[in-house]
């Protein structure tokens, strides 16, 4: 179980890691909107591309934080009992989630996605629009995305199952989100 928890650590870093950049690019989002807006109204000019790449930071965002959020236990829940049972029924069911859905949602879905990005790489796609971009590079972030929470939802795992043999302690509490 040592190297599982040491595998864990390794995956936990990389999305603690690849979460940190995400942080950033919201940053980099908002100055790009800004600053093509001041030149828009400003100068009169705009760039497809500008408001494209954009885009594709929002999605590196989206996708790639994903991880991120479910490292940190932040991720969306359907709390239907979750917040009334016990420390080791909550990691029973983080188990079964887990299993019967996270990771073969993330692994479908990369298998899924794969051939999508292949095809816009060999063939060049290109955006439709004036001043457009590649768009590979966003297809392989969807990839990325989605193997990156897969192998997140391993390292979940295998603390879940750490944490139900005694050894580590995760912490399961849980806030309901005030509606």
């Amino acid at each position: 179980m040592s190297v599982l928890l040491a595998a864990s650590r390794l995956i936990d870093g990389i999305s603690q890691f690849i979460g940190r950049i995400a942080e950033y690019m919201v940053l980099f989002c908002c100055l790009i909107s800004a600053g093509n807006a001041i030149v828009r109204y400003a100068f009169n000019y705009s760039s497809n591309g500008w408001l494209e790449i954009q885009w594709y930071l929002f999605a590196f965002v989206v996708v790639l934080g994903a991880s991120h959020a479910l490292r940190n236990n932040e991720h969306v829940r359907v709390d239907l009992i979750y917040g009334s049972v016990s420390d080791k029924a909550k990691i029973w069911i983080d188990i079964i989630g887990l299993l019967v859905f996270l990771i073969p949602v993330c692994i479908f879905l990369t298998w899924l996605c794969w051939p999508f990005f292949t095809l816009s790489y060999q063939q060049g796609e290109i955006s439709g629009n004036a001043g457009g971009l590649i768009r590979w590079p966003v297809k392989l972030i969807i990839v990325a995305g989605f193997a990156l929470l897969s192998l997140q939802g391993v390292s979940e795992l295998i603390k879940r199952i750490a944490a139900l043999t005694g050894q580590i302690s995760i912490d399961t509490k849980y806030e309901k989100p005030l509606q």
